[in-house]
């Protein structure tokens, strides 16, 4: 009986590209395969001076097919992109219209690259998908569950947006990658002499293309003719006094210091923001100090979750460059939810962040901060 084959998510980068070849070289059956999530020729007012630093570009989609070609495997583009704007586009809107700061990248991770694109592996009869992620999985037949685990090169980890993976997604999915480390990767490409070997590594959202998020948001808007009422509001300290006004709550985000218009003899951070009374509250960086937050939509992984009134010792982070932190993850009565108590204060805890817990390597699980 013939072998499966393996679809590989093609992003155009070194990454995925050296993916696809190394199973190659393995003598497995590939079959690449592109995802087109965004038209970027839509808003064009947006367009990025350099045109380049961003995944799933028209040059990416060139990319990965170059390297399919020279590593001589079928190569099919798919289009998701209404796929992509309704569970990724729209409600990054919508969350930051809410007060809250959004991961799309997790977002399409769950909803995109480790859903539809499986259903796509099933029509070409793959067994498994294969990405460029840096991670692990691993089988733990004492629980019978598949366990995500940090990638060995913790500079490259990615699970931070891979909290969201379900155990029937994880036993179809293989990491190659999580065992090296980047400059490893590179070596590899360029001893199969792939043509993206020297690639950067894409650096922005794929929708943003210039960075600025309030400025996509108000194209996007605009593109779909709604109007948001009332985005204008005040600046105001912890204790109430107001420094200035603003035009809309998505221009902010917890922790940010820069771009706040306002001018003071000492810096000011954004400490919290209000979309019902379109309030920004402002104050010192001790004031973003906080030790408690509730995790909602909690994803468990490696564990079948945490009972009412339980608790479970845990490292958490609630941005993907902050440090784990440990702290006690403690069971509602909602099971959806969690209760995260850090041993020491952390600085900046962000709704609509992620926040994902990790027992050593192994990922616990994640959900959205409250």
């Amino acid at each position: 009986m013939p072998e499966l084959p393996i679809a590989v998510a093609m992003s155009g980068g070194v990454d995925s590209s050296t993916v696809a070849a190394m199973l190659v070289r393995e003598g497995r059956t590939v079959v690449g395969m592109t995802m087109q999530l965004w038209n970027q020729r839509r808003l064009p007012e947006l367009a990025s001076e350099t045109g380049s630093g961003r995944c799933c570009s028209l040059d990416d989609v060139y990319d990965a097919r170059r390297v399919a070609e020279q590593i001589g495997i079928p190569y099919y583009v798919v289009n998701f992109e209404q796929q992509f704007e309704e569970h990724v586009v729209k409600p990054f809107v919508e969350e930051y219209l809410a007060g809250r700061t959004p991961i799309p990248c997790t977002l399409c991770n769950n909803y995109i690259k480790f859903d539809r694109f499986l259903e796509m592996a099933d029509s070409v009869g793959a067994q498994y998908m294969a990405t460029g992620h840096y991670a692990r999985v691993r089988f733990h037949p004492a629980t019978g569950r598949y366990q995500l685990l940090r990638a060995v090169d913790e500079s490259k980890d990615q699970t931070y947006f891979l909290f969201g993976l379900t155990q029937a997604q994880l036993a179809r999915t293989l990491f190659p990658l999580g065992e090296l480390n980047k400059p490893e990767v590179r070596d590899i490409a360029r001893s199969m002499d792939l043509a993206v070997a020297s690639k950067g590594d894409s650096q922005e959202i794929c929708f943003v293309p210039n960075g600025d998020y309030a400025a996509f948001m108000d194209a996007w808007l605009k593109e779909k003719g709604v109007t948001v009422e009332r985005t204008s509001g005040e600046i105001v300290t912890t204790d109430g006094r107001t420094l200035g006004h603003h035009q809309g709550v998505h221009h902010f985000t917890v922790g940010q210091r820069k771009g706040l218009g306002i001018a003071t003899g000492e810096p000011l951070y954004v400490i919290a923001t209000d979309p019902a009374t379109q309030r920004v509250t402002v104050g010192a960086n001790d004031d973003l100090q906080c030790s408690r937050f509730v995790a909602r939509q909690v994803n468990w992984i490696s564990i079948a979750g945490v009972a009412p009134g339980a608790t479970v010792r845990a490292e958490v982070k609630i941005r993907n460059k902050h440090a784990a932190a440990p702290a006690t993850l403690s069971g509602a009565a909602d099971p959806d939810c969690v209760e995260v108590c850090f041993d020491l204060p952390q600085r900046a805890i962000t709704p609509g962040q992620g926040a994902v817990f990790y027992d050593g390597e192994i990922v616990l699980g994640g959900g959205w901060i409250e």
